[in-house]
């Protein structure tokens, strides 16, 4: 699990929350499948929309584009990106995203990182809590607009109902180079090591167990 600040600015947050505000929007429980479809309560911008996929690559490419997402998540498939909003009264319960997700181009593609991206500052709705449950205790995440959360799909997770103003966020699924979450986290804490260290020959046998690793454990 990974949170990562400010991976879009105020001004690309601004951007696509105006151009959203003209579309139209529809019941987020038709695009789930039947045991999500019970506790999902929100709305989803239109998907068949020019402007949605306009916004769809422009999210898309700026996630790419940061090193520290990219490194942790090593994205070879895209799902097609959502952006929900929830107002007073809206929530999704406790569920698990699907291991099978359509993809951007419109095949299908395995899920192994879903995340949230916060289009809304904490201080303009309450609830709305994204809760994750682990081994050790529940995880709750609420993050400030233009931040991103990642984490693996599977992990059971609810948001908690918005109790005053309105929720905005883009979630999607990631299909990654490394399938095994551990391996993923490994090879991040590895880079972040490689990263810092000097040219030179420690340098330089950490980058080959690194390509290494990735031949092993790759999946592309």
């Amino acid at each position: 699990m990974l949170p990562l600040q400010a991976v879009l600015s105020s001004e690309q947050v601004g951007h696509i929350r105006t151009r959203l505000s003209n579309l139209p929007y529809r019941d987020g429980a038709l695009s789930v499948g039947a045991l999500a479809k019970e506790v999902k309560h929100n709305e989803q911008a239109d998907l068949e929309s020019e402007v949605t996929r306009e916004l769809q690559a422009h999210v898309r490419e700026t996630l790419a584009g940061n090193a520290l997402f990219s490194l942790y998540a090593r994205p070879v498939r895209w799902s097609r990106l959502l952006f929900a909003r929830y107002g007073s009264g809206h929530e999704y319960g406790r569920h698990y995203d699907n291991w099978n997700k359509k993809a951007d181009d419109e095949g299908r593609m395995r899920s192994d990182m879903s995340f949230t991206l916060f289009l809304a500052d904490p201080d303009t709705y309450e609830g709305g809590e994204l809760v994750l449950e682990r081994p050790e205790g529940p995880l709750t995440v609420k993050m400030p607009a233009g931040s991103v959360f990642l984490y693996p799909t599977g992990v059971l997770h609810h948001v908690r109902p918005v109790t005053a103003g309105e929720r905005h966020v883009c979630v999607g699924w990631i299909q990654s180079q490394i399938r095994n979450e551990d391996q993923r986290a490994l090879l991040f804490d590895l880079d972040l090591v490689l990263a810092n260290l000097p040219e030179g020959e420690p340098r330089l046998i950490l980058a080959k167990s690194i390509n290494s690793l990735l031949r092993m454990w790759g999946d592309v």
